[in-house]
């Protein structure tokens, strides 16, 4: 806490003592107030501007403090100067005296508040951005909320302090008005309770909620005028509660959500249930890799004790063994499962024709129409195929349709260009140079996975590079060219162009939402890139909701599921209580060997955005566990807030990386610190002993030198 906090503290807590000392709650009471108040009048009438002046400095004190006795003093000010004069000094005296307690409570709590709940009140600020000033009107209205209380909560907000103290001045004056009033009256009062009557606090409670109720009606509204051209064609009933578009891992779980909550579902799915992680994603290129890692071990035999050694293999085995990878998980995702889970699931083409209507152009050549009151689009991505001259005729792969191609083939393309450095390109690069393909990969910018940081980057480079991959950063690629069975990339770098020759070219520049075909753009709704959607999922039509890879900005698995929760549970029930998306906590993880796993801010990250922070850093070169399997290499580092423990983000390069990241997932998501993975067991000897000592590096960094001065004094006593 700094100096200044600190004597703002001291001088609260002397008013406080004060205030105490003087027995401020005996005098600022009803009795008091109406024995007095013959000689306040009296005293009015011969001086009244520094009375004005006083009573004005002592209400503002009186607020500013939070002390009791504000409604004492307001009915003073009605029976001292009458209703308009005395609504008019206690109006503004009260405001001010609000506004400095909101700043008090800012200066001095406000930061501490931030450093130890600062992630949990991401939404609270974000919600208070928007609709704060509403939710202030509305509880300024009230009375039977303490003023005092609202000061010192909303100083721990982001809100203007402008926006404060306007908002207060009118929100204030309705009850403020009630009690001068009442205090013009105060001979004919008997005590505090008599001042409002039931009928008068609950008119007071329903002014209160208006602009709330209002914020509803305007929003009714706006939907009312969204739905205005489609009025004449909306259903009287619906065939379905729900219709999802798409059968990837945002549409399976949306529709899994709905037919567990006895939902009337439909599911349409054009191609193959799973999407493309089951088919052409997560599962294949994991299967990939692990024969690609075996054979990798085979090479280097010797670092086990053993006896290197060629491997041999068919490739077409290893692809038949990726084939068999996705049979074993595709009843997981099967048409017969979800059937039986009560989804009605319909293979062909969705397209909305309404807010509530979808043809759906079977598989089978019928077309059929359903009504829903919801519809979720989770329509996933596809490849990004550059444009460049030259592609279509020397042909080429994407990693939707390489595994389909490689499965057709005897053996394994023996020249190999990967275009694209993220990390799809990187997985598939090194899996295939460890198989024995001769492989180059591309990269237009000056390094691999430009999302991390440069030591990371770095790391991977060199991984690629010992497995024999020929990393091409800073080349742009121009055109391709075929002569006779000879394909070449042509490549430009510092104005010298580059040829290089290959059999197979597998583009992995991206991936981009599936916008086109679906009735959004037939319907107005809004898409820059991926569908604009609201905190809630909802499209520009509330009814129609967007999650996975078309809602975006990750084209992740899991937050494609995370999101379909929301949009399922929101368009179910979304009349009764919506859910904002939680986008608090993004794990990602790049399985090149060693992974690289991450949530929350890394290095580059943080210092773009300006957010202070300190970085600890634990080598698993140092591991047991690591040593023992010749897994020696890699680091966990954590970002955390200066001289805290809370956690910032967490970037792991090593074996397991991704499965060592869920700990510290768990800990962001629940604001657990450091310190609390510290005082966990982790069993020994294991991988997750890393995150362990990460956290006593961090301890050992900020441990209390002074203190451990003094302990060390005190056993040299003890020691005579």
């Amino acid at each position: 806490m700094r100096v200044r906090q600190i004597l703002l503290v001291l001088l609260l807590v002397l008013a406080i003592g004060a205030f105490a000392a003087l027995d401020g709650g005996r005098v600022l009471n009803f009795e008091q107030l109406k024995a007095s108040q013959a000689s306040f009048a009296q005293w009015h009438a011969q001086q009244p501007l520094v009375v004005a002046a006083l009573y004005f400095l002592a209400y503002v004190v009186v607020t500013a403090l939070s002390f009791p006795g504000a409604l004492i003093i307001t009915l003073a000010g009605g029976a001292i100067f009458g209703f308009w004069p005395g609504l008019l000094i206690v109006s503004f005296a009260s405001t001010l005296g609000a506004t400095l307690a909101f700043l008090a409570s800012r200066f001095v709590l406000r930061d501490w508040v931030e450093a130890r709940f600062g992630q949990r009140l991401a939404d609270i600020h974000a919600g208070l951005d928007k609709d704060g000033a509403y939710y202030l009107f509305s509880l300024r209205l009230m009375p039977v909320v303490p003023f005092f209380l609202i000061n010192l909560l909303m100083g721990l907000t982001r809100m203007k302090t402008w926006t404060y103290y306007w908002v207060s001045q009118l929100g204030m004056l309705a009850g403020t008005a009630a009690y001068v009033n009442a205090g013009t009256q105060l001979g004919q009062l008997d005590s505090v309770q008599g001042i409002l009557s039931p009928a008068l606090v609950g008119s007071l409670v329903l002014l209160g909620l208006f602009p709330l109720m209002a914020r509803r009606v305007l929003a009714a509204v706006q939907k009312r005028q969204v739905y205005a051209r489609w009025t004449s064609v909306r259903p009287r009933s619906f065939d379905r509660n729900l219709i999802v578009i798409g059968g990837g891992a945002a549409g399976l779980v949306s529709a899994y959500i709905a037919a567990a909550v006895k939902a009337k579902v439909t599911l349409i799915e054009a191609h193959k249930m799973g999407g493309d992680c089951l088919n052409y994603g997560c599962v294949p290129s994991k299967a990939l890799i692990k024969s690609a890692k075996v054979a990798h071990q085979m090479r280097h035999a010797s670092r086990y004790g053993l006896n290197d050694g060629l491997p041999t293999f068919s490739f077409k085995a290893v692809m038949q063994r990726v084939r068999e990878v996705i049979q074993a998980i595709e009843p997981h995702d099967s048409i017969a499962r979800y059937t039986g889970l009560g989804v009605e699931v319909l293979q062909g083409h969705g397209k909305l024709l309404n807010p509530w209507t979808v043809e759906v152009a079977l598989n089978d050549g019928r077309v059929q129409r359903l009504t829903a009151r919801s519809i979720v689009i989770a329509a996933g991505a596809r490849p990004v195929v550059p444009d460049l001259p030259g592609l279509e005729d020397v042909g080429y792969l994407t990693s939707d349709t390489l595994w389909d191609a490689f499965a057709q083939l005897d053996e394994m393309p023996r020249r190999i260009v990967v275009l694209g450095g993220g990390p799809i390109g990187c997985e598939l690069s090194q899996s295939l140079a460890r198989l024995g393909a001769q492989v180059t990969q591309v990269e237009m910018g000056t390094r691999l996975l430009v999302r991390e940081d440069e030591n990371v980057s770095q790391c991977v480079r060199e991984a690629l590079v010992a497995d024999g991959v020929q990393v091409l950063t800073g080349h742009k690629a121009l055109r391709c060219e075929r002569r006779g069975a000879e394909k070449t990339l042509l490549l430009e770098r510092a104005g010298q162009t580059v040829a290089v020759p290959f059999d197979a070219l597998i583009c992995a520049v991206g991936r981009q939402a599936r916008l086109q075909g679906y009735g959004l753009e037939d319907i107005g709704v809004p898409v820059h890139g991926t569908v604009d959607t609201n905190a809630y999922l909802q499209t520009l039509y509330p009814n129609i909701y967007a999650a996975g890879d078309v809602a975006g900005p990750w084209q992740f698995t899991h937050t494609a599921a995370h999101q379909a929760w929301y949009a399922a549970v929101n368009a179910l029930f979304g009349d009764f209580k919506s859910f904002k998306v939680d986008h608090r906590v993004i794990p990602s993880a790049t399985f090149v060997d060693p992974e690289v796993a991450r949530v929350g801010l890394n290095v580059q990250e943080a210092q773009a955005q300006g957010i202070a922070f300190e970085v600890t850093r634990y080598g698993i070169d140092d591991l047991d566990r690591a040593l023992a399997d010749s897994e020696a290499r890699g680091w966990v580092q954590v970002l955390t807030v200066p001289g805290k423990d809370r956690i910032l983000g967490v970037t792991i390069v090593g074996t397991h990386a991704a499965d060592l990241l869920a700990e510290y997932v768990l800990a962001m998501k629940h604001g657990l610190g450091l310190n609390k993975i510290l005082g966990t067991l982790h069993t020994y000897p294991t991988l997750a002993e890393a995150n362990k000592y990460a956290a006593g590096e961090w301890k050992r960094a900020h441990a209390p030198q002074q203190l451990l001065r003094w302990v060390k004094r005190f056993h040299d006593w003890r020691r005579g």
